[in-house]
């Protein structure tokens, strides 16, 4: 596992969400509270690669040149379903001007493969240099849905420095998968756990994100 592409958000507020959402004792809805709260921060360290530009504004004071997103860029926003739904409502508070597309697989309980059903990834991508991708997924274990959406992307040239991947709770072997398959990708979690046991979930990680998330 290459570190240097691994970045660990580890504030107090998140290692306290992540506390309560990894309890088995506390409900769906403090799960999705506390999720939330940690995809938010987790969004704004993603964040910090979007480009800038000077723009003129106006205070009740004077006239200056703030720096703000550049508005040509096209930023998207990829939650996997369905336990990816969750960093939606903040993505759009956080980054309004994001797009989002979503990617719909689910794991084969015997292989661990990903079995696709939704894709709305099937686009144009003029100026590729201009996208910048954020694709969510609460729990990184076996990394192959994860890689699967990464292709979509990156087989439209879009550059890998622009694709970033967003999750909670990442596994060494998932992160290992992905970055056999792509070096240059940046992860970034609140947390890296122990391993994955025989069933392929994450320990000590949360159970089944979805279920926990959705009340299923």
């Amino acid at each position: 596992m290459n570190p240097n592409n691994v970045r660990v958000i580890s504030n107090p507020v998140v290692l306290q969400n992540l506390c309560k959402m990894r309890d088995k004792n506390t409900d769906s809805q403090g799960v999705r509270i506390a999720t939330r709260k940690i995809t938010r921060c987790l969004l704004y360290e993603a964040a910090k690669n979007l480009p800038l530009v000077e723009q003129e504004v106006t205070t009740p004071l004077t006239a200056f040149k703030a720096k703000t997103i550049d508005p040509d860029i096209n930023l998207i926003i990829s939650p996997i379903l369905r336990a990816g739904l969750i960093f939606t409502d903040e993505a759009i508070d956080i980054l309004p001007q994001a797009c989002i597309r979503h990617i719909g697989m689910y794991r084969d309980e015997k292989t661990l493969k990903p079995i696709w059903y939704y894709n709305k990834v099937p686009m144009d991508a003029p100026n590729p240099e201009k996208f910048y991708i954020y694709i969510t997924d609460p729990m990184l274990a076996t990394g192959n849905s994860l890689l699967e959406a990464i292709k979509l992307y990156a087989n439209k040239g879009i550059p890998i420095s622009h694709i970033k991947c967003i999750c909670i709770i990442a596994a060494p072997e998932g992160i290992e998968n992905i970055q056999k398959n792509f070096p240059e990708i940046e992860i970034i979690t609140a947390a890296i756990d122990n391993g994955l046991n025989e069933k392929g979930y994450i320990v000590p990680g949360m159970g089944d994100a979805g279920d926990r998330i959705f009340n299923t």
